[in-house]
């Protein structure tokens, strides 16, 4: 038995590696079954939400619960990325496993809301690192050119969790308790856990890494400032509020700086040799604008359109975007399968801008009498779309450089995505909550106001109750709300487009001189020498 996953060229080394297949599959395995844990938990307290707040009496803290994860997530990807290479990433990665483990046990025992919320920060610190350490292990044992076909499940992992987290969280509360789900981590987690701890072998880095931690607190800073503005930005706070001002300005100092300190120190978390590479710059540009707006506009937003609109509960408007993960997996799949024989990835990005640019405006044009059965023929399309690109970029990204990069590349395209998403989902909101605002005073008379009482605090159950006139004016308004913001986003993916005809394509390597289709997976930097560790 080989101590380590390695690509073989010789008889006599294959035939010491023949357990190789096996191995990565139990690997591969572990690997999506935490980095599904640590999507779901971005998503699936959403629905649970009501009733814990109610029972630890915390409604006023109610964001933080959310926030928390998130804003905890976002700050660490670049951390574990760059001292992934530096220093190795088994070590991190079941560090990163206990961390999300401990704050699960935290966040299920919980008798108050700041046990709770410390919990979830906690969950996001591990959480953050395993959706990035995952995807850079894959690129530590698979050729560049087969890594095609294991990177594609992943996007198919991220979105699916962002549709089923809902619906499992509201599963849970109604039946075994909301605790589930954060108990539910446990088992899954402790068996991934054993998993890598025995069977992952990774090259053993010699480097000792000086950690930056002025970087590190300045790159919190910004984040958080970020996060917060567009969590609170319109909802919680009005926009010219001094608290959402003072925010927006701390966050663009605390962005100067921390770029200007990664100009200086000597292992930076987020290097600024990244931007010198149009890969690397262009791909994390269309990931932002395209994948983090386009599918979680979608996913953030959808769901009460088709429960005002279509009188959908929440769990079947959870179920009904499913069509949008069939898309997703229908595409990057095979795309997976066809970028390990060709090597070739650049149409791919141009292809699904321009379908999810074409499904934005087919979005804008449904009615209130809409077939249910066409619009998820467009969400259908614009999964298609997001599978096009979505692990496509990323890929590119990780083949714009060597080896000893390959994690810190990773997590900041990562990085900008998730910054991207926060920002545009937060963007769309705002729109989108400014419309509905215009609509439900133009739809609505003052008897009608009376009637519905605080419209700030409409729920599909109450709009359904009301009176049919008033009903029909609060849908209309709803559907004339959302869906021409679609529309305000076209231009956005055209834009998105371009861009992806820009992108400079370096040929998958693996190709004529790496390792054949087929052949065992392992890493490629090291070779069967190298130490494990």
């Amino acid at each position: 038995m080989s101590d380590s996953l390695s690509v073989t060229s010789s008889p006599e080394e294959k035939r010491h590696s023949s357990d190789g297949p096996s191995r990565f599959g139990l690997i591969y395995a572990g690997l999506m079954a935490v980095m599904l844990l640590a999507s779901l938990d971005q998503t699936i307290v959403s629905t649970a939400l009501p009733t814990v707040v109610g029972e630890l009496h915390g409604v006023t803290h109610m964001a933080w619960v959310t926030t928390a994860y998130i804003l905890a997530a976002t700050v660490v990807m670049p951390v574990y990325g760059r001292l992934g290479d530096l220093l190795g990433r088994k070590n991190l990665y079941i560090g990163g496993i206990i961390l999300f483990l401990a704050g699960s046990v935290i966040a299920g025992s919980a008798q108050d809301m700041s046990m709770l919320i410390t919990g979830r920060a906690v969950q996001g610190l591990g959480g953050g690192g395993l959706m990035i350490t995952s995807q850079a292990i894959v690129a530590d044992l698979v050729p560049t050119r087969q890594r095609a076909k294991y990177m594609a499940p992943i996007g198919v992992i991220f979105a699916l969790a962002a549709v089923v987290g809902p619906l499992l969280g509201g599963w849970f509360t109604d039946s075994v308790g909301w605790r589930w789900c954060f108990w539910i981590n446990l088992p899954v987690g402790l068996l991934a856990l054993a998993v890598c701890a025995v069977a992952l072998h990774l090259p053993r880095k010699a480097l000792k890494a000086t950690i930056d931690y002025i970087g590190i607190a300045l790159m919190t800073a910004a984040v958080a400032c970020t996060v917060l503005v567009a969590d609170w930005g319109g909802t919680d706070y009005a926009w010219s509020d001094p608290l959402i001002l003072g925010l927006a300005g701390a966050g663009v100092g605390s962005w100067i700086l921390f770029f200007h300190s990664q100009s200086r120190v000597a292992e930076p978390i987020i290097p600024l040799r990244l931007f010198r590479s149009p890969i690397f710059s262009i791909a994390t540009l269309i990931g932002m604008i395209v994948i983090g707006v386009g599918m979680f506009a979608v996913i953030s937003y959808m769901p009460t359109y088709l429960q005002m609109v279509y009188g959908a509960t929440a769990a079947q408007s959870g179920w009904l975007l499913l069509p949008m993960v069939v898309g997703l997996m229908g595409a990057s799949l095979p795309v997976g399968q066809q970028m390990s024989r060709t090597g070739r990835y650049r149409i791919y990005p141009i292809a699904g801008s321009l379908v999810i640019a074409v499904t934005a405006l087919m979005l804008s044009t449904i009615e209130v009498d809409t077939p249910l059965v066409l619009l998820c023929g467009y969400l259908f399309l614009m999964g298609v779309g997001i599978g096009l690109m979505s692990q496509t970029l990323v890929l590119a990204v990780q083949n714009a450089f060597p080896a000893a990069d390959v994690g810190t590349a990773t997590a900041a395209n990562n990085f900008f995505r998730e910054i991207g998403a926060t920002v545009g989902t937060a963007a769309v909101g705002a729109v989108f909550t400014s419309r509905l605002t215009d609509q439900l005073g133009n739809r609505l008379s003052l008897r009608d106001l009376k009637t519905v009482g605080d419209t700030d605090s409409l729920t599909p159950a109450l709009v359904h109750a009301l009176p049919a006139p008033v009903q029909d004016a609060i849908v209309a308004a709803y559907q004339h709300a959302l869906t021409p913001v679609f529309a305000y986003l076209v231009p956005l993916f055209l834009v998105g487009a371009v861009l992806a005809v820009l992108l400079p394509e370096k040929r998958l390597a693996g190709g004529d001189s790496g390792s054949p289709d087929g052949e065992t997976p392992g890493p490629a930097p090291g070779g069967p020498e190298t130490k494990a560790r």
